[in-house]
């Protein structure tokens, strides 16, 4: 990387971990600050969730173009400030047209800050460090959202609405720090290895996308990730634990607490394991590592082992998960980096992300009345997803140029004619 692309990129590595930092104060907390501090009960507590998703899907589907047409830097200022004058209104709202208001507000702005900090990413990269740019961005994530969660935790009093109002003003405050610390960004021209990107792409917006076969295959295959991992954290996977294997509600953070623990101790481990491998194969290694997971799962619900063996069986659930996530991040967002062409960074950015929104909309929806009542079923379905990723990985390596799919090779192999080259110069001289 160059001098100013590394300033730049450490800057934007700040804002977001900042910003992390400030969502994990309230997003712990939010169906609670609704349903009983508020005292709109759990069906209102229900829909301002539902808004806070619809909110994000809706924002992502102009968000690709104006990164494009306008840049990222306004775009994620833009975001920043609406998401800290939607967490500030959401502290401070005290009837329901306002917090559905401002959950709106808050949703659309934090949906709208994550390809836009993509698209920067980006900018700020080559090829070759993209991948360890991504893993930093997402390790820092989960750090900040840990760290914020945790000191939320010992601020928050459900009988004093005056601690929630706290919690959403450091949430605001982290945004506008983010919107700072992007205004001090210096975006470079971003670097690319021949043959990684498709020619051409001037506009076309999301049909463009779902036109470019690669692209329009990772989409179904992230939607299948995110479906059937972060779509049941907190529902479905929740739900069964508590109801099939019977786990206390305490054990339930514990088992997050043990997956946020293995993505950040784990996550600069399999980096080495992740460059030297074709992205589509370690996807493809994330399919099975889940499908053990899952087996676990159900060994925790459906076995006739004693409650510690199902609780460790469970904690080990989200602990496997952890670390086919800290796989995925140095995977994934590059991959879709590199299959965009130079002007619809920002359009690919966002579609990969409202393919997201959809599945953390529609996983809960699904799994958690399955997880409640239909332990078997649930656990085979979510097997069946988890193969299901390894073989989409595997197809979709199969259209993926070497550039594309292992961009390190690509590139070590792009030195080696390059010097050959030179050698055969010099003879010839």
């Amino acid at each position: 990387m160059t001098k100013v692309m590394g300033a730049a990129m450490r800057r934007i590595q700040a804002g977001n971990a900042l910003s992390a930092f400030g969502l994990g104060f309230t997003v712990p907390y939010l169906y609670i600050y609704v349903a009983t501090v508020r005292g709109l009960g759990s069906f209102w507590a229900g829909i301002v969730l539902g808004v806070f998703a619809l909110a994000a899907l809706v924002a992502l589907l102009f968000t690709g173009r104006v990164i494009d047409r306008r840049g990222p830097l306004p775009v994620l200022v833009g975001a920043a400030v609406a998401a800290a004058v939607g967490a500030m209104a959401l502290g401070l709202a005290t009837n329901l047209v306002a917090v559905l208001g401002s959950a709106a507000l808050l949703g659309a702005g934090t949906a709208v800050m994550q390809p836009a900090l993509a698209t920067m990413i980006v900018w700020s990269s080559s090829p070759t460090s993209r991948t360890r740019a991504f893993a930093m961005q997402f390790f820092l994530q989960n750090l900040g959202l840990g760290i914020g969660g945790l000191f939320g935790g010992q601020i928050v009093d459900e009988s004093r609405p005056s601690s929630f109002v706290l919690l959403f003003a450091i949430e605001a405050a982290m945004f506008l720090v983010l919107a700072a610390i992007a205004l001090s960004v210096k975006l470079p021209r971003n670097a690319a290895i021949a043959d990684a990107r498709p020619k051409g792409g001037k506009g076309g917006g999301f049909r463009a996308v779902l036109g470019h076969r690669a692209m329009l295959q990772l989409c179904v295959l992230g939607f299948v990730l995110f479906f059937a991992c972060y779509g049941q954290f907190e529902s479905g996977l929740a739900a069964y634990g508590t109801e099939a294997a019977g786990i206390e509600p305490s054990t339930l953070g514990i088992a997050l607490a043990a997956n946020t623990a293995v993505i950040v101790v784990a996550q600069f481990l399999v980096l080495r394991f992740v460059e030297r491998r074709r992205r589509s194969r370690v996807i493809a290694s994330v399919g099975i590592i889940w499908t053990v997971a899952w087996l676990f799962a159900g060994y925790a619900g459906l076995g006739h082992g004693s409650q510690t063996m199902a609780t460790a069986a469970f904690i080990s659930t989200y602990a496997l998960f952890g670390l086919g996530e800290a796989m995925l991040s140095p995977t994934v967002a590059p991959l879709v980096a590199d299959l965009a062409p130079e002007a619809m960074v920002g359009q690919y950015n966002s579609a990969f992300a409202l393919v997201k929104q959809m599945a953390l909309a529609l996983g809960p929806f699904v799994g958690g009345p399955m997880g409640a009542t239909l332990h078997g079923p649930y656990i085979v379905t979510f097997i069946l997803f988890s193969l299901g990723i390894t073989v989409l990985a595997l197809r979709l390596g199969r259209g993926l140029t070497l550039a594309q799919d292992h961009p390190a090779h690509a590139a070590h192999a792009s030195r080696v004619v390059a010097v050959h080259k030179s050698e055969q110069e010099q003879v010839a001289a």
